[in-house]
């Protein structure tokens, strides 16, 4: 049988009660999306996709330091845009917080909407190595 384990922090924006900030399972990592919300006020950052995604990556940081591992373990990123004119303010600071190779591999898409309306933003998921 396998085994999984809910990750949870207040370091990071709690969870809807029909899903987990991440599963730990297998020594894998699997985190649910994250925008760019700031976990005290529960609100989006101000500012424009540079400042969501940097907020969205601090929050999936929190989650990982939380389950015992690190960004820096990451093998697969999906990123969600609702623009692709954006890619290359999403691009600059996600490099700043994956800079270790190898690099995790990536998708990166343009969608119609994402979540609480975050208009010109980033939403980010990935599976990370535990450890």
């Amino acid at each position: 049988m396998v085994l999984k384990e809910a990750v949870k922090t207040d370091k990071a924006p709690l969870p809807l009660p029909f899903f987990s900030q991440a599963i730990k399972c297998q020594g894998m990592v699997y985190c649910s999306g994250s925008i760019g919300t700031d976990p005290v006020t529960m609100k989006l950052v101000e500012g424009g996709v540079a400042d969501r995604t940097e907020q969205a990556l601090k929050n999936l940081s929190a989650v990982l330091e939380a389950a015992g591992s690190s960004i820096d373990n990451a093998v697969k990123v999906n990123v969600f845009l609702t623009n692709m004119e954006n890619f290359a303010a999403m691009n600059k600071v996600y490099d700043g917080f994956f800079s270790k190779e190898p690099k995790p591999v990536r998708t990166c898409v343009a969608v119609h909407q994402l979540p609480l309306g975050t208009g010109e933003s980033s939403y980010y998921g990935c599976t990370m190595m535990h450890g």
